[in-house]
């Protein structure tokens, strides 16, 4: 039944959104003490290789722009690091954008001041594209790839030469500096487009990681449920039992069959027990306490037929417009768990509009057999659609609510299918349930058992 129908006061789109916004997102803080800890590391290596090229090599740098650039990116650096410890909300990717410009501006005037593009550290840019590719979204990374190749071009013409005794006389010609600016862009791009490319893949393989152990803790829930179910079917076999006896003394006693009115209630009351006895049966057949029973053959039309005939039999008050013209008929095998599947969507329409008339229209194509159960009720909220299929979401209030279309979409997936819900643009909700006919026959259904 549709128990996933939608709690009695949705939390509108706008207010899920705004939650959303304000709850702290631990990546963008763990990304930030990344780049601090990577940025200690560029202040270390580079204060490493001035000193080194200073006095090692018998360079002249100029030492005081140099370390003033050092200083300025430490202090930036200890300031990032108070921003993650105070951060109230998120840390965006625009922060982060923010702090890796700064790194490629330090980096930019500390190649100035030591030879620009003969500087065979220019290529640490790349390293910064990288970084990039990992941690930012797309318009941010391609952003940072057009900063890098721009502060590239810059340091072509303006930068201070470097001072080496075996550098005194080279020169660049303007093809060489032309091709080494080619393969720069192209080893950026190249880097931005595979390393998206990964780590698409990646995030694929882990919500197909997610989306399996989802279906293994419901098939467990499931099994649970289907080892307290076939315990409480035991149980409740002598109350039953009882009440079928009780109901048929008074349907023979005079006082009760005078009276009209409670002669008509006394043969619902049947009917309703009745169908409480077909449900134990059932859960009984699906435990495995029947096995001796062969499967039952019969056709499409007849066992179609035959479910709106049983469930209107056990709701005689209830308008139900079934329709299932053009529908072809071919051998089947009579499914249970596949009547209760539809008696379940089809009791979850009249709870969602009582007293309004209930649409079942099944139809198929390219060897899809497809049941759609329309009703007039209120429809979906967005908040119920979001989360259709998951068990215990239900506006019935009723401890343990929620179950019945969870069981109804696994009985589906079991079979092969699937179901939809959507709310119809004229108002009211409407199921879809869409199976392959390969499933319901003999053959198949036995290959399956093996």
């Amino acid at each position: 039944m549709r128990l996933m129908k939608e709690t009695q006061h949705p939390i509108p789109l706008g207010a899920e959104q705004r939650s959303g916004d304000s709850a702290e997102d631990p990546s963008g803080r763990n990304n930030l003490l990344q780049l601090i800890q990577l940025r200690w590391l560029a202040v270390g290596g580079q204060l490493a290789t001035i000193l080194a090229v200073q006095f090692t090599l018998g360079a002249r740098l100029p030492l005081l722009e140099m370390l003033a650039l050092l200083v300025a990116l430490s202090l930036f650096n200890l300031a990032s690091w108070w921003r993650s410890l105070t951060a109230q909300g998120v840390i965006r990717n625009g922060e982060l954008f923010v702090g890796l410009l700064v790194d490629v501006a330090v980096l930019s005037a500390q190649l100035y001041y030591s030879g620009g593009i003969t500087n065979p550290f220019i290529f640490l840019y790349l390293l910064q594209v990288v970084i990039g590719a990992v941690l930012l979204k797309p318009r941010y990374i391609w952003a940072m790839v057009g900063v890098t190749s721009l502060c590239f071009i810059v340091l072509t013409v303006w930068h201070r030469p470097l001072s080496l005794p075996d550098l005194a006389d080279a020169a660049f010609s303007v093809h060489y500096i032309g091709g080494l600016l080619i393969c720069f862009t192209l080893n950026a791009a190249l880097l931005v487009i595979f390393i998206h490319r990964i780590g698409r893949n990646l995030r694929q393989r882990d919500a197909r990681l997610a989306d399996l152990r989802q279906r293994a803790a419901e098939e467990e829930h499931i099994v649970r449920m289907g080892l307290l179910a076939s315990g409480a079917a035991h149980e409740l076999g002598t109350p039953l039992a009882t009440l079928s006896v009780i109901l048929g003394d008074w349907s023979r006693i005079r006082p009760f069959t005078d009276d009209p009115e409670l002669v008509a209630e006394i043969k619902l009351m049947q009917l309703q027990l009745q169908r409480c006895k077909t449900i134990v049966s059932g859960i009984l057949l699906s435990a495995g306490e029947a096995r001796g029973e062969a499967p039952v053959e019969t056709t499409l039309h007849l066992f179609l037929d035959e479910l709106v005939a049983e469930w209107r039999s056990t709701r005689p008050a209830q308008a139900l417009d079934y329709q299932r013209a053009g529908l072809p008929d071919r051998p089947i095998i009579s499914d249970s768990a596949l009547k209760q599947m539809v008696g379940n969507v089809l009791d979850n329409a009249i709870d969602a509009a009582p007293g309004q008339p209930v649409r079942l229209k099944v139809a198929c194509a390219d060897d899809l057999l497809t049941l759609c159960v329309q009703d007039q009720g209120p429809g979906f909220a967005p908040a119920m659609l979001l989360n259709f299929g998951k068990p215990y979401h239900s506006t019935k209030g009723r401890p343990g609510s929620g179950l019945g279309l969870f069981l109804s979409v696994n009985v589906a997936r079991t079979l092969g299918g699937r179901i939809v819900a959507s709310n119809r643009i004229g108002g009211g909700a409407e199921v879809v349930v869409t199976l392959p006919l390969a499933a319901l026959t003999l053959q198949e259904r036995t290959d399956r058992g093996r």
